[in-house]
């Protein structure tokens, strides 16, 4: 439901925030901020349900700003219908941050106006505008997404070990390394594995593993000295826990176990 006046006006809530560089470098101020937006607010016919002010705060992080979190409490429970800020980045200087907010307000059927960057998502123009904005933020996530692939993947070439370290081994320094209380444990796995004195099912209670977790640990060629990533394997750079003939046996077993 629309949050109305009792002049069955719109509400809206302003934002505002300086920091105590802003005020030193740019002159920016509270009293000017809050002005310029109280009349916006009037000029587009809203009426005011609340100033919301975040002084001294800086705007790297959205949750250790005290107003910010009431007003996006406010804005969940729908005690307004749009929000007004000075500019785009006394919100948030963060992009990500910026978006994923936006986004929210709009499943919160929440309008957001920015008066200086003639931004806002209550007209067709204005929703045009911030889809633009997330167009861009989509893509520098992509092609940070693309590096951080191009990353794993070359690390893992190098022999650098990119997942989660495997049962049995530790990561110490960025390196993988033997651990040695669950290393000996592994041993033992495949060795009675291979016996057949125990059913998987049985194997993998007496060590606290899912049939599904310990047929992983069987099979997992980190244990050869292995690193695979996004399907391809390369020899890694960590030491080989499992002897490749015993890996072999076992392998072998898993496929033709009747």
């Amino acid at each position: 439901m629309l949050a109305q006046s009792a002049q069955n006006k719109p509400l809206a809530a302003i934002y505002i925030r300086v920091s105590t560089e802003d005020q030193a470098l740019h002159g920016f101020s509270l009293a000017g901020q809050e002005d310029a937006l109280k009349n916006y607010c009037s000029a587009l016919g809203y009426d005011l349900y609340k100033i919301y002010r975040d002084e001294g705060k800086s705007a790297k992080d959205i949750k250790h700003r005290p107003a910010m979190q009431e007003l996006l409490s406010d804005a969940e429970h729908k005690k307004f219908s749009s929000i007004f800020i000075y500019k785009l980045d006394r919100f948030s200087r963060s992009l990500k941050d910026l978006i994923l907010t936006i986004e929210k307000l709009k499943e919160w059927g929440i309008d957001f106006v920015s008066l200086q960057d003639r931004i806002e998502t209550a007209s067709a123009s204005g929703k045009l505008m911030f889809h633009i904005i997330s167009a861009f933020a989509e893509f520098e996530r992509n092609i940070i997404g693309e590096r951080t692939t191009f990353g794993m993947q070359r690390k893992s070439k190098e022999g650098g070990f990119v997942n989660k370290p495997p049962f049995g081994y530790k990561m110490v320094d960025k390196n993988l390394e033997f651990d040695s209380e669950s290393a000996p444990q592994v041993h033992h796995i495949f060795e009675e594995y291979l016996s057949g004195n125990l059913s998987l099912n049985k194997l993998a209670k007496k060590h606290g593993f899912s049939v599904n977790g310990l047929k992983k640990v069987l099979s997992n060629r980190s244990y050869l000295g292995e690193v695979k990533f996004a399907g391809e394997a390369n020899k890694g750079s960590h030491k080989a826990l499992i002897e490749r003939g015993l890996f072999e046996q076992v392998q072998f077993r898993l496929k033709n176990k009747k």
